[in-house]
């Protein structure tokens, strides 16, 4: 089959890679349909993040095209949504809200799909991990939408639930790549009055508006967070969610938040959090990858329902032979977050 190739920094190819096959009884195959790249995939792209070289992507959908004998509740023909690690749904880490720690699922590795830039997965643990996608027909938006649910959606809901965003709420999202605008429309959804977007980007801060943002800040640093402070009267904010992981953006959530609040953190961190100083304020720290197999079932029927349409965050597409262009885009900001065409649904 096609795939894209990981062959080091700023070194991604298209080549042929073995066909997957079933090798557990509780494997699936799916053919992909959309595939796109992850913020986290930039940080290989970039060699600040350590990969090996093969087989890359993990945000996808498609269609099931072959399942083992104990796969139950996804059949042959069925459009799922693939959560980026897998689980069982049934360990204590699972049950406890932990679906990224499940115990099974760390027997594969560290749990994560991998080779969704690619025409077909190997899916284990298929009949807790894929989520089956209702009804037939679906538009392209809608399609988009639902890839967005693979991780970088839920990514940005992780950020809000968190920091336990409610109705009322003043947020702060750092970061305006997809997760952080993702996050901007999580914060809405669950209901925040006011939810002020640091961005430098006009394009960008345009999707923040339409996702929900009510204040755009555009200076970085010490003179941005002295403007969110402006912005509430000095108290700060009621949830501030990190959305990048560099160290100024964990510096200036830390900063921004209000004491007794809680930061929702969803940036990998690449550098310091520093909890010293949010100690003495009563800041919690909140956060992590996202436990996608949990969060993908509500935020799906609201995207099936039109409630929400977090696709809007794919503003560059093309098609899995040209997947290095995809990774360019973004890591030269030309686009937010790429799409990559694998199939026809």
């Amino acid at each position: 089959m096609r795939a894209a190739i990981f062959q080091g920094p700023s070194d991604i190819t298209v080549g042929e890679r073995p066909d997957p096959a079933i090798e557990a009884p509780t494997d699936a195959i799916v053919r992909v349909v959309l595939a796109c790249v992850c913020g986290s995939d930039l940080w290989y792209y970039r060699g600040e993040s350590e990969h090996p070289v093969g087989s890359i992507g993990h945000e996808f959908i498609g269609i099931v095209t072959d399942i083992g004998s104990e796969v139950a509740g996804v059949a042959v023909g069925d459009l799922v949504i693939a959560p980026f690690i897998i689980s069982d749904g049934s360990c204590p880490h699972c049950l406890n809200g932990s679906t990224i720690s499940c115990v099974q699922g760390t027997l594969f590795g560290n749990g994560t799909i991998d080779g969704g830039q690619g025409e077909a997965v190997r899916v284990p643990l298929a009949s807790s991990t894929l989520v089956r996608v209702p009804g037939s027909g679906h538009s392209d938006a809608v399609l988009k939408s639902l890839l967005t649910l693979s991780d970088v959606m839920s990514t940005g809901h992780h950020a809000a639930v968190s920091a336990g965003v409610k109705p009322g709420d003043t947020v702060a999202v750092v970061g305006d790549g997809a997760v952080g605008l993702s996050a901007v429309l999580a914060a809405k959804r669950l209901g925040a009055e006011r939810i002020i977007a640091l961005s430098r980007h006009p394009d960008r801060q345009e999707v923040a508006r339409w996702f929900g943002a009510t204040d755009i800040v555009e200076a970085r640093g010490t003179e941005g967070e002295q403007e969110v402070l402006e912005l509430t009267a000095g108290i700060g904010v009621d949830a501030a969610l990190e959305c990048v992981g560099t160290q100024q953006s964990i510096d200036t959530t830390a900063a921004i938040a209000r004491p007794g609040s809680v930061i929702g953190i969803v940036g990998v961190p690449h550098g310091e959090v520093p909890f010293n100083p949010t100690f003495f304020a009563n800041i919690g720290w909140r956060g992590g990858p996202a436990p996608s197999r949990l969060y993908i079932p509500e935020l799906m029927t609201d995207v099936l329902d039109g409630t929400i349409n977090p696709g809007v965050v794919l503003d560059y597409e093309t098609d899995l032979d040209h997947t290095p262009e995809a990774y360019a885009a973004m890591d030269e900001r030309r686009a937010i977050k790429s799409l990559i065409r694998v199939s026809a649904p």
